[in-house]
């Protein structure tokens, strides 16, 4: 069986019944309607790599509004007319110049609603290995690449707590040599997760 079928199966399975969400934003929804907004998880097709296959992850410039420096996957707001699918294709492309046509798209799992206003689609997909990577620099400080196994492996999500807007809550933390994902990007790491069960 490809790492393609293997992860495809392993998506169908997770998500042949409802699952509560292992995470969800504890902030307050805002009283506006939310933003629909999609992103793209690619996977590098890498079966024989000694750790795996890879996930592609940017971290924003400092200077942005939303989010400066996090940790994030490619992706943004949905525009008129747009599927999440489409959206999520198209903000790849533009924040890190990926073709796609190279593009295996798996399918779109659990909706992750935040607190900032927005109605993230998270779409799974399969990327070739070692595809050139051109990161708009308006949009991407740069890209890494962690391995799927370990950000999947809940071990690796530690449970953190803070403070917004008077409230506390917790949140999702996994570090990956020096790289820190946590916040929306983690909670969505922590909810796909759950649907596939990488490590059996």
């Amino acid at each position: 069986m490809s790492l393609r079928d293997h992860l495809a199966s392993l998506f169908d399975i997770g998500h042949a019944q409802p699952v509560p969400p292992a995470y969800e934003d504890w902030r307050p929804m805002p009283d506006t309607p939310l933003r629909p907004a999609a992103v793209l998880i690619a996977v590098t097709d890498r079966p024989d790599h000694p750790e795996g296959p890879g996930v592609l992850l940017i971290h924003r410039p400092s200077h942005m509004r939303a989010h400066p420096g996090q940790a994030a996957f490619p992706g943004g707001k949905i525009d008129a007319g747009e599927t999440p699918i489409e959206a999520a294709l198209r903000e790849a492309n533009e924040e890190l110049g990926i073709d796609p046509a190279l593009v295996d798209v798996i399918g779109a799992t659990d909706q992750y609603r935040t607190g900032t206003g927005y109605d993230i689609t998270p779409v799974l997909a399969m990327v070739p290995p070692d595809l050139p990577i051109q990161p708009n620099p308006a949009e991407v400080a740069s890209w890494f690449e962690p391995p799927l196994g370990f950000v999947l492996d809940p071990a690796n999500h530690v449970r953190r707590e803070s403070e917004w807007a008077g409230r506390r809550g917790s949140y999702v933390d996994i570090q990956w040599n020096e790289h820190r994902i946590w916040g929306v990007t983690a909670g969505i790491i922590a909810n796909l997760a759950q649907r596939i069960r990488w490590h059996g």
